[in-house]
Protein backbone atom coordinates (compact mmCIF):
# COMPACT_ATOMS: atom_id res chain seq x y z
CA UNK A 1 0.00 0.00 0.00
CA UNK A 2 1.07 3.65 -0.72
CA UNK A 3 -0.06 6.52 1.91
CA UNK A 4 -0.22 9.85 0.53
CA UNK A 5 -0.62 12.83 2.34
CA UNK A 6 -1.30 16.29 1.03
CA UNK A 7 -0.49 20.06 2.81
CA UNK A 8 -0.63 23.51 1.48
CA UNK A 9 -4.36 24.47 0.54
CA UNK A 10 -5.57 27.62 1.94
CA UNK A 11 -7.82 30.36 0.93
CA UNK A 12 -5.98 33.08 -1.36
CA UNK A 13 -7.15 35.99 -3.04
CA UNK A 14 -7.51 36.04 -7.39
CA UNK A 15 -3.65 36.49 -8.46
CA UNK A 16 -2.01 34.92 -5.47
CA UNK A 17 -0.02 32.33 -5.01
CA UNK A 18 0.06 28.80 -3.50
CA UNK A 19 2.46 25.83 -3.33
CA UNK A 20 0.85 22.33 -2.63
CA UNK A 21 2.57 19.37 -1.80
CA UNK A 22 2.37 15.59 -1.51
CA UNK A 23 4.47 13.07 0.48
CA UNK A 24 4.09 9.61 -0.45
CA UNK A 25 4.92 6.73 2.49
CA UNK A 26 4.45 2.98 3.04
CA UNK A 27 5.42 0.75 -0.75
CA UNK A 28 6.44 2.95 -2.32
CA UNK A 29 9.00 0.93 -4.83
CA UNK A 30 7.83 1.22 -7.92
CA UNK A 31 6.12 4.57 -8.02
CA UNK A 32 6.49 5.96 -11.66
CA UNK A 33 3.92 8.96 -12.46
CA UNK A 34 2.63 11.38 -9.75
CA UNK A 35 0.30 14.03 -10.00
CA UNK A 36 -2.49 16.51 -9.25
CA UNK A 37 -6.02 16.38 -10.11
CA UNK A 38 -8.77 18.62 -8.96
CA UNK A 39 -12.38 17.93 -8.15
CA UNK A 40 -14.89 21.16 -7.90
CA UNK A 41 -18.30 21.32 -6.22
CA UNK A 42 -20.96 19.63 -8.82
CA UNK A 43 -18.00 18.25 -11.31
CA UNK A 44 -15.50 15.84 -12.55
CA UNK A 45 -12.58 14.93 -11.29
CA UNK A 46 -9.80 16.79 -13.95
CA UNK A 47 -6.49 16.60 -14.32
CA UNK A 48 -4.19 19.09 -13.25
CA UNK A 49 -0.91 18.12 -13.84
CA UNK A 50 1.39 15.04 -13.72
CA UNK A 51 5.43 14.22 -13.70
CA UNK A 52 7.31 10.81 -14.39
CA UNK A 53 9.89 9.56 -12.23
CA UNK A 54 12.70 10.96 -15.13
CA UNK A 55 11.23 14.33 -15.04
CA UNK A 56 8.34 14.30 -17.91
CA UNK A 57 5.81 16.72 -16.87
CA UNK A 58 2.05 17.15 -18.40
CA UNK A 59 -0.54 20.02 -17.61
CA UNK A 60 -4.21 20.92 -18.37
CA UNK A 61 -4.32 23.71 -21.12
CA UNK A 62 -6.22 25.23 -18.09
CA UNK A 63 -3.23 25.74 -15.92
CA UNK A 64 -0.35 26.10 -18.63
CA UNK A 65 2.12 28.90 -17.99
CA UNK A 66 0.84 29.34 -14.32
CA UNK A 67 1.23 26.12 -12.09
CA UNK A 68 4.60 24.23 -12.35
CA UNK A 69 4.86 20.67 -10.77
CA UNK A 70 7.89 19.17 -9.61
CA UNK A 71 9.27 16.26 -7.71
CA UNK A 72 11.76 14.71 -5.04
CA UNK A 73 12.02 10.86 -5.54
CA UNK A 74 14.62 10.80 -3.40
CA UNK A 75 12.16 12.03 -0.80
CA UNK A 76 9.05 10.57 -2.56
CA UNK A 77 7.41 14.12 -2.85
CA UNK A 78 5.55 15.98 -5.40
CA UNK A 79 4.54 19.82 -5.56
CA UNK A 80 2.19 21.79 -7.27
CA UNK A 81 3.71 25.91 -7.48
CA UNK A 82 0.24 27.61 -8.27
CA UNK A 83 0.75 31.42 -9.35
CA UNK A 84 -1.57 33.94 -11.08
CA UNK A 85 -4.92 31.67 -9.07
CA UNK A 86 -8.32 32.50 -10.47
CA UNK A 87 -11.42 31.56 -8.85
CA UNK A 88 -11.93 28.69 -10.58
CA UNK A 89 -9.35 27.44 -9.43
CA UNK A 90 -11.30 26.42 -6.89
CA UNK A 91 -11.64 22.89 -5.76
CA UNK A 92 -10.61 20.07 -3.39
CA UNK A 93 -6.58 19.16 -5.27
CA UNK A 94 -5.78 15.33 -4.60
CA UNK A 95 -2.20 13.41 -4.95
CA UNK A 96 -2.25 10.40 -6.96
CA UNK A 97 0.74 8.02 -7.36
CA UNK A 98 0.93 5.21 -10.02
CA UNK A 99 2.78 2.08 -9.24
CA UNK A 100 3.78 -0.22 -11.70
CA UNK A 101 1.70 1.30 -14.34
CA UNK A 102 -1.30 -0.47 -13.09
CA UNK A 103 -1.83 0.44 -9.58
CA UNK A 104 -3.43 3.87 -8.44
CA UNK A 105 -3.68 6.09 -4.85
CA UNK A 106 -5.15 8.68 -4.14
CA UNK A 107 -4.76 11.08 -1.34
CA UNK A 108 -7.46 12.71 0.94
CA UNK A 109 -7.57 15.99 -0.30
CA UNK A 110 -6.53 19.52 -0.03
CA UNK A 111 -9.09 22.54 -0.12
CA UNK A 112 -8.08 25.23 -1.92
CA UNK A 113 -10.19 28.26 -2.25
CA UNK A 114 -9.50 31.25 -4.59
CA UNK A 115 -12.01 33.88 -3.28
CA UNK A 116 -11.56 37.86 -3.16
Amino acid sequence: QVQLVESGGGLVQPGGSLRLSCAASGSISGIDVMGWYRQAPGKQRELVSTITTSGTTNYADSVKGRFTISRDNAKNTVSLQMNSLKPDDTAIYLCKAVKYVIYTYWGQGTQVTVSS
